[in-house]
């Protein structure tokens, strides 16, 4: 589907082309009353050309401070997430994909769990680290992430972040490479992420919920939403019916086998403060 099928699709309210998303313009206000969680990813939905634009930290400050739980989920590495859940106004942030989930604790300290075991982890770098040869030698133009170093359990390799911008083609191939090696990839607006293990972003949400707020996803998911950009966020489009794209996915709605039910009509961070304030005014906040 292109941009611009997206952008018409939504704009008529069409739910019929590939399941492309409504315009988040028309949803409905009881729908965001009823939210006691949002859930985002970060790069190019909190971001806006890399940088963390003040509208959208300020907007997670709104929502937390009316009460949401405010929860990143993001494919960014451990060293990462663990300055966001010290330093942001977040509740929570599920990381690398869905490889752990850290929380700050009112009393200080932070929780750290990881879907595997520390020797699972030291088994798949090892496996990860020759993985990463064969895929800069398959696709010459591929680099590893600058934040590689901060990683725990994927590996990630950059295609849009820092360096010329790859070809569709070319990340189809650093797809191949993870998937023939029996690792599992999801490519995100910035990098192909690869890892070991069947887990997700969705798979870590839910037992981050159920851990800390004893909530069965499956019976509480009118009270979630979750707002996106790019391929990775799939599980979560596909499963959360108040799953909201910012503009920009359209970029790569192709590439994802799962659509957002509605889409805004700004990018990035500006895409993502448009969503903020429609929950707090629906919540009167």
């Amino acid at each position: 589907m292109s941009i611009s099928d997206i952008q018409t699709a939504a704009s008529a309210g069409d739910t019929d082309i590939r399941g492309a998303p409504r315009s988040f313009d028309r949803i409905e206000l009881e729908r965001l009353a009823r939210l006691d969680f949002v859930l985002t990813d970060i790069d190019d939905t909190l971001t806006t050309s890399g940088r963390l634009p003040a509208v959208a930290y300020e907007a997670l400050e709104r929502l937390q401070a009316a009460g949401l739980k405010v929860i990143p989920i993001t494919g960014r590495p451990a060293g990462w997430c663990d300055l966001i859940a010290r330093l942001w106004p977040v509740d929570a942030v599920v990381g690398e994909n869905g490889a752990f989930y850290f929380a700050c604790e009112p009393a200080g300290g932070m929780t750290r769990v990881f879907h595997k075991p520390d020797a699972d982890r030291r088994t798949d770098r090892m496996r990860l680290d020759g993985l990463s040869r064969t895929i800069l030698e398959r696709v010459p133009r591929a680099r590893i992430s600058a934040d590689q170093p901060f990683r725990e359990a994927d590996l990630a390799i950059d295609f849009a972040e820092d360096g010329d911008l790859l070809t569709e083609a070319e990340i189809t191939r650093i797809v191949a490479c993870f998937e023939a090696a029996g690792a599992v990839a999801k490519v995100s607006s910035i990098h192909v992420n690869g890892w070991y293990g069947q887990y997700d972003k969705l798979v870590m949400t839910r037992r981050l919920l159920a851990d800390r707020y004893g909530v069965v996803m499956d019976t509480a998911s009118d009270r979630i939403a979750f707002v996106g950009d790019s391929p990775n966020d799939a599980p979560m489009f596909a499963y959360f019916d108040n799953s909201i794209a910012v503009a920009n996915f359209a970029d790569f709605a192709h590439l994802s086998p799962d659509q957002p039910k509605w889409i805004t009509v700004q990018s990035g961070g500006q895409g993502f403060a448009t969503v903020a304030e429609a929950i707090l005014r629906a919540k009167g906040a």
